[in-house]
C-alpha cells in the first residue's frame, strides 16, 4: 500500500465515525512508509475528533510530528491551528498561544481565496464567538441531533409498517440504523415501543395530557400539594428513544466492520 491508499482508507473511516481505525491505520502507515504529512494529519484529527483533553494532547503530538517533516504542509498548519483556537487558555496556554504563530504561518503560504484561508477564517470566527453565540450554537447542535433522531424514527416507523426493510448495501449507514432498531425492537414484549415510534407524535401528546392529567388529579385528590408524578409516563418514550439511539451507535459499528472488511478484501486481492 502507498501512503495516498492509506490515506483514503483513513478518509473513509473517518466519514463513517471509526476514530480509533483510522488513527491505527494512519500509524501503520507512517510505521510502515514512513512519515508523510497527510497520514500525521488523519492521526491528530481522529484523536481531536474526540474532544477529550488527553486525545487533544495526541493530536497536537501528530501535527508536531508531521511538522517537523514537512514544515509548510498546510493542511498539517490548518488543522494544528484549529486545535489550538480551541484550546482552553487558562488550562493550556502554550497551545492556546501558538495560535498566533500558526496563523501568521499560514497567511504567508496561503494566498487569500484559498481553501486554506477560508478555512483559517472559518476557525478564528468560531473562536471570537462570544457566550450568547456558544449558547445558540449549542441550541442547534442540540436541534440537529432531534431532528436526525426524528427522521431516524421516520424511517424505522416506516419499516415496521412494512413489517421488513428492503435489501441495502452493507456500507450504508441509515440503512443498517434502520435494521438495527428493527433487530432491537423485535419481539412481543416491545410491541408498545414499536407502536410509540409508529405513532411518535400522537404517543408525546398523548404522554403530555396524561402527565397534565395525572399531576392535577393527585393534587385535587389531595394526596400531594405538589405533584411530579406525572412525569412518569415520559418512561416509555424515552425508552422507545433510548432503543432508536442505540441502534445508530450499533449500525456505525457495522458499517466500520463493513468498511474495514472491504480494505480487507482489497489489500487480499493485491496481495
Amino acid at each position: 500500500m502507498t501512503h495516498d491508499e492509506y490515506a483514503d482508507r483513513c478518509e473513509e473511516l473517518f466519514a463513517v465515525g471509526g476514530l480509533a481505525q483510522v488513527r491505527q491505520l494512519a500509524e501503520t502507515g507512517l510505521k510502515t512508509l514512513g512519515p508523510d504529512p497527510v497520514l500525521y494529519r488523519w492521526l491528530g484529527l481522529a484523536h481531536a475528533a474526540e474532544d477529550e483533553d488527553d486525545h487533544d494532547t495526541e493530536a497536537e503530538r501528530a501535527y508536531e510530528a508531521g511538522l517537523a517533516q514537512s514544515p509548510e504542509d498546510l493542511g498539517l498548519l490548518v488543522s494544528y491551528l484549529e486545535l489550538c483556537l480551541r484550546a482552553d487558555g487558562w488550562t493550556y496556554p502554550g497551545r492556546s498561544g501558538r495560535a498566533v504563530v500558526l496563523k501568521e504561518r499560514i497567511a504567508d503560504l496561503a494566498p487569500e481565496g484559498s481553501p486554506e484561508a477560508a478555512r483559517v477564517q472559518d476557525a478564528l470566527g468560531w473562536a471570537g464567538r462570544g457566550y450568547w453565540q456558544d449558547l445558540r450554537e449549542r441550541t442547534a447542535t442540540v436541534r440537529a441531533d432531534r431532528a436526525a433522531l426524528t427522521s431516524h424514527s421516520t424511517d424505522v416507523a416506516e419499516a415496521i409498517e412494512r413489517g421488513s426493510q428492503s435489501p441495502a448495501h452493507p456500507e450504508d449507514l441509515r440503512a443498517a440504523e434502520v435494521a438495527a432498531a428493527l433487530e432491537l425492537l423485535a419481539g412481543p414484549w416491545r410491541a408498545p415501543l414499536r407502536l410509540m415510534i409508529r405513532h411518535r407524535v400522537a404517543a408525546y401528546v398523548a404522554t403530555f395530557v396524561l402527565v397534565l392529567v395525572t399531576n392535577k388529579a393527585l393534587v385535587l385528590s389531595g394526596t400531594v400539594s405538589y405533584s411530579v408524578w406525572g412525569w412518569i409516563w415520559y418512561v416509555p418514550l424515552l425508552l422507545a428513544d433510548g432503543k432508536l439511539k442505540q441502534a445508530r451507535s450499533l449500525a456505525q459499528q457495522r458499517v466500520i466492520a463493513a468498511v474495514e472488511a472491504r480494505h480487507a478484501d482489497t489489500a487480499a486481492s493485491a496481495g
